[in-house]
Parts: structure tokens; C-alpha cells; sequence
């Protein structure tokens, strides 16, 4: 036969396989009903299994049975979809373990930084709660979503990711460590100045004190001054108000212009930063599973099976609620080399029936789920 009888022939088959796959569907829906009738799970694993199994041993090669395995694998994804819409429709998966509300009581909150006087996390806060926000500050990460876990504060506000330096690791692992939730973010702009004990002049400077991500973002400016030593500082207002104390005009800071004015010392260079366009995005947290109603932005993390196809499932949750994924992490899990949790940021709304839907066959796809908050 030529090309064009064995394409009639492929397109009569296909005109089948659609026939067979919308009648395959039509019965799921009546799974459901079922289901929603008996109150039976969605997903059963050993269940699918064997059905795997059963279909593989129909093909007649290798080649076809890895085919026929990643076929169902897609049926029975698109069936379980199918059953947790109409389930999620019928209202009978429930609601998610988070309640919505208006607004976020600003006014009367007590708020939480890392850093000190100066610091570009203050400079957030003040931005999301105003400047007459009740706060204060601690030196650590871990110590601000500590404080709001014990209740000592309402709200903490964190550096969670540099347009150029890139995630803060560690704010992503403690989120899953800590039963605290994204409830805003808020974006500064960055721009990172030398600065100094008034009278400095450049030629005296031998030390320059700064975040390690902050002396990364200067790195062009630094390279210029190879004569200067690096040092690696917790926090830009901690390397500021360390030349204050000092008053070594053989020593200069990289941090933000307020820290300057915060700690009375002199701005030798500004912008020393390379990236003009250089952002930073801070989290607000909260102890309470809360989410404002006009929240637009989804962030979870999940970890996965160790097999193949297992990241290709969960995404495919994304596609088929036709929910748009802006952002995707992993980090590696303790003490299982080469196995890695996944952090996502997708649009929606926890009342959304979509983002439900997804969550649902997320949860039951994945090892473990977590919402990290809706904001």
C-alpha cells in the first residue's frame, strides 16, 4: 500500500481509539457516582497496578509494552481528573484546611524581621504594613519564623528570592520545617551602596563587609578592587552597624542607602550593585492557614515517588485544570541522595474548583503535599 491508504487506515483506527476513549470516560463519570455514593477514594494504587500489568501482557514486544504502559498511565490520569472534578463539583472532597478572609489586620500587628536598623527586610515590612508598623528584629531566619510558631509575633517578613542572586535556600526548607503560611510578598529594589566612617577616602578601604549575596551582586564593582578583602556578614545592616561600632576607616560595608542613614555613616559609591534591575521578593508569614479572598498566587511543595514519570504526572494536574505555573524549585531531601523536594508557585485561589481539583490529584499522585499558602 502507498502513504496515503495507510494514513486512511491510521485515521479510522484513530476515529475509533476517540470513540473507545470518550466511552472509557463516560463510565468513569459513573465511577464517580458511585463513589461519590459509597464514599470510596478516587485513587487505588494496587488497583492500577494490576491493570498496568494486565495490558502490558496483551502487546506482543518490549517496544509496544513500554508504549501501552504509557498509554494507560495517561487514561487512567485523565480518569482520575475526570472523578475528582465532578467529586470536587458535588462538594464532596470538602473544603481546604484554610479559611479566607477579607483582609489582614495590619494595624494592630506585631511584626517580625531578620536583620537590623537598615536592613532591606525592614525596608519590606514597612512597605506592606506601613512605616508606623509595631515590630522588631532578631538575627536569624530561623529565630523570625520561630517567633511567630511561639506566637510572639502576628506576621514575620523573610527573603525568599533575588531576580539575580537567585532563592534563599534556607527560607525554603524551613517553610516545610515550620506549620507557618505565605500570606503576601512584597518586591524591593535593590541598591547596594559602599559605604564608610565619614571622612573614608577609597584609598584607605582594605576591608569590605557585606551578605554573601550582596557581595555576589557587587562582584563586577568588587573585581575592580582586588586589594579589598571579603567578608561575609549574616545580614547588609549587621556589616553596616559593624563600621559604625568599629570606626576603621580601613573598613567599608555594602548595603542599602537606608542602612547608611540608619547607622550615621558615609555613602562612598552607589549602585554598586551590577544589575540595575536587581529585586528581591520578601514573604510575609503567619502562623494561621488564612488566605485573603482576591488571593491570586498558590505556593505548595511536594515530594515524589523515586520512578519514572513521576514529576511528568504531577504537573500534568497543572495542564488539565488549566492552571499557568510561574515558578518551580527543587531542593535535595536530607539523607536520601538524589531524591528532591518540589516548591511551585501556580495562579489561582483556594476557592477556585480548579485549584482544588489539582490539589486533590496532587496529593494523591505525590509522597506528601504541602500548601505553603495562598497570597
Amino acid at each position: 500500500m502507498d502513504l496515503g491508504e495507510l494514513r486512511i487506515q491510521i485515521d479510522e483506527i484513530d476515529e475509533q481509539i476517540v470513540k473507545l476513549y470518550e466511552k472509557r470516560m463516560d463510565i468513569s463519570s459513573q465511577v464517580a457516582d458511585y463513589k461519590i455514593e459509597n464514599g470510596k477514594n478516587v485513587f487505588d494504587k494496587e488497583r492500577e497496578i494490576q491493570k498496568l500489568q494486565k495490558v502490558q501482557s496483551l502487546t506482543h514486544n518490549e517496544f509496544n509494552a513500554k508504549g501501552i504502559k504509557e498509554l494507560f498511565e495517561q487514561i487512567m490520569s485523565m480518569s482520575r481528573k475526570l472523578q475528582y472534578k465532578k467529586l470536587t463539583d458535588k462538594g464532596v472532597l470538602g473544603k481546604l484546611p484554610f479559611i479566607s478572609v477579607d483582609a489582614l489586620d495590619k494595624e494592630n500587628a506585631r511584626v517580625v524581621f531578620q536583620g537590623a536598623e537598615g536592613a532591606y527586610s525592614q525596608m519590606a515590612m514597612k512597605a506592606f504594613f506601613g512605616e508606623d508598623v509595631n515590630c522588631f528584629h532578631v538575627d536569624t531566619f530561623r529565630t523570625a519564623m520561630s517567633a511567630i510558631e511561639e506566637g510572639s509575633a502576628d506576621f514575620a517578613v523573610l527573603p525568599i528570592e533575588n531576580s539575580t542572586a537567585g532563592i534563599v535556600n534556607e527560607i525554603y526548607d524551613m517553610l516545610v520545617e515550620f506549620e507557618n503560611y505565605i500570606v503576601g510578598e512584597q518586591i524591593i529594589k535593590i541598591e547596594h551602596c559602599l559605604m564608610g566612617v565619614p571622612g573614608t577616602d577609597m584609598e584607605q578601604i582594605r576591608t569590605v563587609y557585606s551578605h554573601p549575596q550582596s557581595l555576589m551582586q557587587s562582584s563586577y564593582y568588587l573585581n575592580a578592587h582586588p586589594s579589598w578583602q571579603q567578608i561575609s556578614m549574616q545580614n547588609n545592616a549587621f556589616a553596616a552597624r559593624k563600621v559604625m561600632e568599629d570606626k576603621d576607616m580601613s573598613q567599608a560595608a555594602i548595603a542599602s542607602e537606608q542602612a547608611a542613614k540608619s547607622y550615621g555613616l558615609e555613602i562612598l559609591e552607589k549602585g554598586v550593585n551590577h544589575s540595575q534591575s536587581n529585586s528581591t521578593r520578601f514573604i510575609i508569614v503567619t502562623n494561621q492557614k488564612v488566605f485573603l479572598k482576591d488571593a491570586c498566587k498558590v505556593s505548595i511543595c511536594f515530594e515524589l515517588p523515586h520512578v519514572s514519570g513521576a514529576l511528568y504526572h504531577i504537573l500534568s494536574h497543572f495542564i488539565y485544570n488549566n492552571l499557568n505555573m510561574t515558578h518551580i524549585e527543587s531542593r535535595p531531601l536530607e539523607e536520601r541522595n538524589w531524591e528532591y523536594r518540589f516548591f511551585i508557585d501556580f495562579e489561582g485561589n483556594l476557592a477556585d474548583s480548579a485549584v482544588k481539583n489539582a490539589l486533590r490529584g496532587i496529593r494523591d499522585d505525590a509522597k506528601s503535599m504541602k500548601i505553603l499558602g495562598n497570597y
